[in-house]
């Protein structure tokens, strides 16, 4: 089968992914064999790319928000019948057994596995996958479509829950790539007044076209003082200019994997007042339940931007722009 590699992590101009030919892979106990139709580009497939993440498995191929078909399985795995069309997201398996698992947090579990980092991946016409840790995806959802919720979405979708965004309030998202703008769309849906913040002259003009009340650069301050915020920019610097933003007794939410540094903060300025400075760590299985059956009540409409797979590396060099409209997704295959 064709499958991309990380080769060796490394700036994007360097080349350091590969198309390759590799096995088709033999699904493990428990296990389904997937024949990949899609794959949504994620900035974490970027960080996996460019080394800001450290390497859990030589040669990885990337990607983590999956749409395909069931085409086999390993001893055991009875949940999904051939054909079914079913999502593979980033969390991949979790131990079970430990304090953050046995308390419904098992998004913190410290033996946690994932999609494109610590297996092979979505960049590719083949994968296999925990048939505990796929979704059943909503009709209403092409295969185009379906991707980005799989992980920006559900992501997304935790940070707004982390941002405790009171009923009515005033978020700010700052960065509106995939995630945000389908975050965006759940809070307005909820009557919450969202203002962007962002680089990109192209993504404000699609914040204000979702329905944002206001789009400004990142640095700048909003028109009026925010009870929440989410970052999904990876950028530690923006984390000063949100605490400001924020009123008193608001919360920020970090919500990516990777982050630069955080710049020192003055105590009074940036945190009195009791505001929360707060991170978004992976997901839980009920995480995605809850937001695809959200999305699906919803009607949401992911806004996509297709590729064929031999140009997985154009559609990273997109996302790395910055100043980007939805998301990126891969065409692997038509559903047969």
């Amino acid at each position: 089968m064709r499958a991309w590699q990380v080769r060796t992590p490394g700036p994007l101009d360097g080349g350091p992914l590969e198309l390759v030919e590799k096995e088709i892979p033999t699904p493990g106990p428990g296990e389904v064999l997937v024949r990949v139709l899609t794959c949504g580009v994620c900035r974490t497939d970027l960080h996996v790319a460019e080394g800001d993440l450290p390497v859990h498995r030589e040669h990885v191929t990337p990607g983590h928000e999956i749409v395909g078909q069931v085409v086999g399985a390993g001893p055991g795995a009875q949940r999904f019948v051939t054909g079914e069309r079913v999502g593979v997201p980033w969390l991949r398996r979790t131990c079970g057994v430990c304090r953050a698992c046995r308390t419904g947090r098992e998004n913190l579990c410290t033996r946690s596995h994932y999609t494109g980092w610590d297996a092979d991946g979505g960049y590719a016409e083949y994968t296999t996958v925990p048939e505990g840790y796929t979704y059943r995806l909503p009709a209403r959802f092409d295969d185009a479509t379906a991707a980005p919720l799989l992980c920006a979405g559900i992501i997304g979708y935790r940070a707004l829950r982390r941002a405790n965004v009171p009923p009515g309030g005033r978020l700010g998202l700052y960065g509106f790539g995939g995630s945000a703008h389908l975050a965006a769309q759940v809070a307005l849906a909820q009557g919450i007044e969202v203002h962007v913040l962002t680089r990109g002259e192209q993504a404000r003009r699609f914040a204000l076209e979702l329905g944002c009340a206001s789009a400004g650069d990142a640095r700048d301050m909003p028109p009026v003082p925010l009870d929440s915020a989410i970052i999904f920019a990876p950028a530690g610097d923006i984390v000063p200019y949100a605490l400001a933003a924020l009123g008193a007794g608001g919360t920020l939410a970090c919500a990516g994997i990777h982050m630069s540094d955080i710049p020192a903060l003055d105590y009074h300025d940036a945190v009195f007042h009791e505001k929360t400075l707060t991170s978004v760590e992976s997901n839980t299985r009920s995480d995605g339940e809850e937001f695809l059956t959200l999305a699906d009540r919803l009607g949401l409409h992911p806004t996509t931007h297709e590729y064929p797979l031999d140009e997985a590396d154009r559609a990273l060099r997109y996302l790395a722009h910055g100043d980007i409209e939805g998301a990126g997704v891969l065409r692997v295959a038509e559903a047969i």
